[in-house]
């Protein structure tokens, strides 16, 4: 596990589940002060309609050895975000990790439509909330973190660069949104570097998010249910073990020789020696490229 980071604090934007929550409760694991935002609280539900709240999310992080405080921000309304970091300025006085974990398009996109054929006021929507999110973000909170030395930006994205590059990712608009996200860490990479902060794009392997496993019908300790259904889902992880690639990035004092970088959790896992909650390391974008796209039967052996 990484270093103490006790006396850090971090805003995980977009905490509500799934990776934006394992990673906040893995800095919280750590020692550090969480800002988990989101828009679905105990009060009032997003458009999701699902029963997971920043509260918990706060909770959890407060749990696990940390201090989890929750904001309620649509990160789509510059005036709430820069209340948020305003929040954080006056409360901490510093910001040291500031994930982009915004996302929100599940409902919005037709995974068998093309750009002529998919409902475009969703698709434009899509795009608003996986990439104008992070920009307003980034430009509210990052006068901030460069306040002082060696801070931390994590753009969340699917799919490392070089397998990206390559390859169409479900539809255009899913695919443009991944690809943007992945060069605004390139490009957070050049503007941040030369002030002595770090950032980086970070991709999990196949998670096993709270929607996913109720796609697939099982909860985390059935998951292998579902690979009556999806052999290939043998590769998945928990949403902590990329939370835990996190901390281990704002752990490392030498973090900056990734910066501008496209990372993923199972290739972090391999530097820094971490594990997944059951004490694997799944190096999912590896499987998929040498298995699962290959063609071969699903077999894990050698990748987890």
């Amino acid at each position: 596990m990484p270093e103490s980071l006790e006396g850090r604090v971090a805003l995980v934007a977009g905490a509500t589940r799934g990776a934006g929550r394992g990673i906040a409760v893995e800095l919280g694991a750590a020692g550090a002060t969480v800002y988990v935002t989101g828009r679905s609280t105990r009060g009032r539900r997003s458009e999701y309609d699902r029963p997971e709240t920043i509260e918990d999310t706060a909770d959890l992080v407060t749990a696990a050895g940390g201090r989890g405080i929750a904001v309620p921000t649509d990160h789509l309304v510059p005036d709430q975000v820069r209340a948020l970091v305003e929040r954080i300025d006056t409360e901490q006085g510093r910001l040291d990790v500031l994930v982009n974990d915004i996302w929100g398009g599940e409902l919005l996109f037709d995974w068998d439509a093309a750009v002529w054929e998919h409902d475009l006021d969703n698709g434009l929507r899509l795009l608003r909330l996986a990439v104008e999110t992070h920009a307003i973000t980034s430009h509210h909170a990052l006068p901030l973190l460069l306040r002082g030395p060696g801070g931390l930006v994590v753009e969340m994205t699917d799919g490392t660069a070089e397998y990206n590059a390559s390859r169409y990712r479900v539809s255009f608009f899913y695919d443009v949104a991944k690809a943007a996200v992945l060069r605004m860490a390139f490009a957070l990479g050049r503007e941040l570097g030369p002030r002595g902060a770090t950032a980086v794009a970070l991709t999990p392997g196949w998670m096993r998010s709270e929607i996913m496993l109720e796609h697939f019908g099982v909860t985390e300790d059935t998951w292998r249910d579902a690979l009556r259904r999806e052999p290939h889902f043998c590769i998945s992880e928990t949403p902590r073990y990329v939370g835990r690639a996190v901390a281990a990035l704002a752990a490392d004092p030498e973090v900056s020789r990734w910066n501008g970088e496209s990372l993923s959790s199972g290739g972090l896992a391999r530097v820094y020696g971490f594990t997944d909650l059951d004490g694997s390391r799944p190096d999912a974008w590896r499987y998929i490229v040498e298995v699962q796209d290959a063609g071969k039967p699903a077999d894990a052996t050698g990748y987890r």
